[in-house]
């Protein structure tokens, strides 16, 4: 049978949460579901106070609630629920005028790129379908002034000096975000793979200039708020290389701020005083990696 025009399962993915709205005409078969047959999630949420009025029920859930799952791929944060329809039986135990339904809710929020954002009507097999919208991130990079109000007019530097670079993701409504910098590199080409090669932050977040003896290389802390990162690196050039020009090229990543900071998710600066690595937030273990090199590829 035919599906009507308008979708029957619509979702909205919005910053911390997601819009469910069902139409309650679900099959497109002039019958409709009531409302106390549908639940979002394995935790049976129900859906808000419905007007028998209207033609549509709406769920509106946190995007961690109602036995939602998370998923975590090198591209996307994936939030996972599922619709259920569970008729009533009717009033003759021995016939059945309805089958149950499952619709899979996704929500996906890349990473990293920019993706243009939009909602994917369900497509249906019998009684099954997936929902699924995504929301855009902007990923920046600055060189900021001393005293880090605004960019950087000049991009010039002298031996001596500190760049300092501010780190940025926004987004037009999100699960709140954490950001960090995966990997630096700085090169004299264009090209981020040419030598000489130089990677300043490396292992998935661990600050590896600090530790030279005549550096003050560091993440600054605190944050200015979770999506954005600041760090200090002294100015140097590549020995034996007669230019002036270096590029540096950066791998920024995001995780959801109800995440813990872990060996996956870190940012770790070198204490010249200790002589340890300590993190910008979480615990002194999710650095010990960067003294061996055995850090995990973040996910």
């Amino acid at each position: 049978r035919a599906l009507s025009p308008r979708p029957a399962v619509a979702v909205r993915c919005q910053e911390g949460q997601l819009a469910l709205t069902v139409r309650r005409d679900l099959f497109g078969t002039g019958r409709p579901v009531r409302a106390a047959e549908l639940s979002l999630g394995t935790a049976s949420c129900p859906p808000l106070s419905p007007n028998p009025a209207q033609a549509f029920v709406t769920f509106v859930a946190a995007l961690h609630e109602c036995g939602s799952t998370l998923q975590v791929t090198p591209d996307s944060l994936i939030y996972r629920t599922t619709l259920f329809y569970k008729p009533t039986p009717s009033g003759n135990p021995l016939i059945v005028r309805a089958t149950p339904a499952e619709v899979l809710i996704e929500c996906h929020y890349p990473r990293k790129s920019n993706v243009s954002s939009g909602a994917v009507h369900p497509t249906w097999a019998p009684f099954h379908s997936t929902v699924a919208a995504q929301e855009r991130l902007r990923f920046s990079l600055r060189l900021m002034d001393d005293d880090w109000s605004r960019e950087r007019l000049s991009n010039g530097f002298q031996l001596g000096d500190s760049l300092r670079f501010q780190a940025d993701v926004t987004s037009e409504g999100h699960v709140p975000l954490r950001l960090f910098v995966d990997q630096c590199v700085a090169t004299a080409t264009p090209d981020r793979s040419s030598s000489p090669r130089y990677a300043f932050i490396d292992l998935g977040g661990c600050l590896v200039d600090g530790r030279a003896e005549d550096t003050g290389s560091a993440f600054v802390s605190p944050r200015p708020r979770p999506e954005s990162l600041r760090f200090l690196v002294d100015a140097f050039k590549f020995a034996g290389d007669s230019g002036n020009l270096l590029y540096i090229s950066c791998h920024l990543r995001v995780s959801p701020v109800a995440q813990a900071p872990n060996p996956w998710n870190k940012a770790c600066s070198f204490s010249k005083a200790s002589g340890l690595w300590a993190p910008l937030e979480g615990t002194a273990a999710i650095c010990s990696c960067c003294d061996t090199g055995s850090c995990p590829s973040p996910g």
